[in-house]
């Protein structure tokens, strides 16, 4: 850290000491995206949680792009007996934009059936159904002890989600269009080797209109977003020094550690999703999950039936998800709900979120600290609209972009091996004088970590890396002069390093998920 004299460090401890833990518990408090607007709390199946986007690093795969999304947040290993399966009247769907006009020109439309055999024992004279998704050891896909059969299909639809061309992506070689999804892992008892069973459903796949095959994988992993969920919550329980000293970022326990996720994970090969019409490289990609319009609670279900809704009318889309952390620091809660509703292409009824974000401010006003004493003053903010709407000249900007909300990723620079990534994504690259162009914001990978990323962002950190070499070409609005807090705007942290989660060397690169029992 910086020495200041005294007087200064003391207005900076305190406005750290105001902006931490303003800004942490809301940008974090449950993850990356997890439960961040009031209605998809109530739909937990339905809730996109992080979506990643890079180019692939698995070796001998540099021609790929890698896209993953993330649904159902905090789930317990040990969540039987019905587990985490996926809703079968639910549309889980990623989105590629690959001409910059924030519409959708590609979607890769997740759908599910969950198939209960209804296993039955013999007891007595009687054949009764068992209570349990399995009724013996697991080790194959559909297993004959599988109580559940969970399957899914994936469709490519060109042009608009709804009404665009669609086709069905289907197995290399067999041709079936239906894939099975491996059990959530109840436990090493019932799933010995999980990993292998797992790998098993990751599938070599045709896609229609690509002439080049992809891979797909479904099913739970290890939650590999790292937060200091418990300690942030609590106002940031921890001492200032310990959340403003680099040398301390894996100081705390990651909460998420013991929470699995469940994935949807698609290799595709960069040419398939980029413009037939245009040279750009620049890809845009969010997801999104729809839901039906109608749901009647039946009340008295008949038996056999695997809910205790019906279900009708057109789908409505209740959850998306581009930019890690954009609902959760800086939509406002009115709004929340709305933008999940939203497409890109309406974002401009959000572009004063952007501009004039408001918490950097409602710290001041709370801790009774002048206006500009820690938040930037470089209004409208528009390093917020470069890292959020537009992308990076030279990096991640399409050649025409409309402003909108989506991870953008340049499928042109080439991937760096985990191993050398560097946890900050550009901005640390910037800072180390590397090479590293392939991390957030171009694109997500799953060491990235976000969330200190974030918070270097929003205090000015983008302002602070121009204003060390131009290396984003800002003008005079991101003058280093306007960011109060640019003695210590990169050393701010949440104590919890993303880089030292466990993760795979290949696809679909999210761990093993934990087991319900040893």
């Amino acid at each position: 850290m910086h020495l200041l004299p005294f007087r200064r460090t003391r207005l900076l401890s305190l406005t750290l000491a105001a902006v931490v833990p303003m800004l942490l518990p809301a940008a974090s408090a449950f993850a990356s995206s997890h439960r961040e607007a009031p209605f998809i709390t109530t739909q937990p199946k339905v809730d996109g949680t992080d979506f990643y986007m890079f180019n692939s690093y698995e070796n001998g795969r540099s021609a790929y792009v890698t896209l993953i999304a993330n649904y159902q947040p905090l789930q317990d290993p040990y969540g039987g007996p019905n587990y985490f399966k996926m809703d079968p009247n639910a549309l889980y769907e990623i989105h590629i934009d690959n001409n910059g006009d924030a519409r959708e020109d590609l979607t890769f439309q997740f759908r599910f059936q969950n198939n209960f055999k209804g296993i039955t024992l013999p007891i007595g004279s009687q054949n009764v159904a068992i209570p349990l998704t399995q009724a013996g050891q697991v080790s194959a896909p559909n297993a004959p002890a599988l109580n559940v059969n969970e399957k899914f299909t994936v469709n490519v639809i060109r042009g608009n989600r709804r009404t665009g061309q669609s086709a069905a992506i289907t197995r290399f070689g067999s041709g079936s269009a239906s894939f099975d999804k491996p059990s959530d892992n109840i436990g090493t008892k019932t799933i010995p080797n999980y990993a292998a069973y797992a790998g098993q459903h990751i599938y070599s796949v045709n896609i229609p209109g690509c002439a080049t095959p992809g891979r797909v994988f479904v099913g739970q992993r290890q939650e590999g977003f790292a937060v200091n969920l418990g300690t942030i919550f609590d106002l940031i329980n921890a001492p200032l020094s310990t959340i403003t000293n680099p040398a301390l970022i894996n100081a705390a326990p990651n909460m998420l550690s013991t929470k699995n996720i469940t994935t949807l994970a698609l290799e595709v090969s960069k040419s398939c999703l980029l413009s037939t019409t245009t040279a750009d490289p620049v890809i845009g990609g969010w997801t999104s999950a729809s839901v039906r319009q109608s749901q009647l609670v039946n009340a008295n279900p008949p038996r056999g039936h695997q809910t205790t809704v019906t279900y009708g009318g057109a789908f409505v889309q209740v959850s998306r998800l581009g930019m890690p952390l954009v609902n959760e620091v800086i939509i406002g809660l009115p709004d929340k709900d709305r933008f999940n509703s939203s497409m890109p292409s309406g974002d401009g009824q959000f572009a004063s979120y952007v501009t004039n974000p408001t918490l950097p401010r409602l710290v001041e006003i709370a801790y009774n600290l002048p206006a500009g004493g820690a938040a930037p003053t470089n209004l409208p903010r528009n390093d917020l609209v470069i890292a959020f709407l537009t992308g990076i000249t030279g990096i991640n900007r399409p050649a025409n972009v409309t402003p909108s909300e989506m991870l953008r990723l340049n499928t042109s620079i080439p991937a760096v091996p985990f191993a050398q990534q560097n946890r900050l994504g550009i901005v640390g690259n910037i800072l180390a004088g590397g090479s590293d162009n392939a991390g957030y914001p171009n694109g997500r990978r799953p060491k990235d970590d976000v969330v200190d990323i974030s918070l270097v962002v929003a205090m000015g950190g983008l302002c602070m890396a121009n204003g060390n070499n131009n290396a984003f070409g800002f003008g005079t609005e991101c003058n280093p002069s306007k960011v109060p807090l640019k003695a210590t705007s990169f050393n701010l942290h949440d104590a919890v390093d993303q880089a030292v989660q466990p993760f795979l060397t290949g696809f679909p690169y999210l761990n093993t998920p934990l087991p319900g029992a040893q």
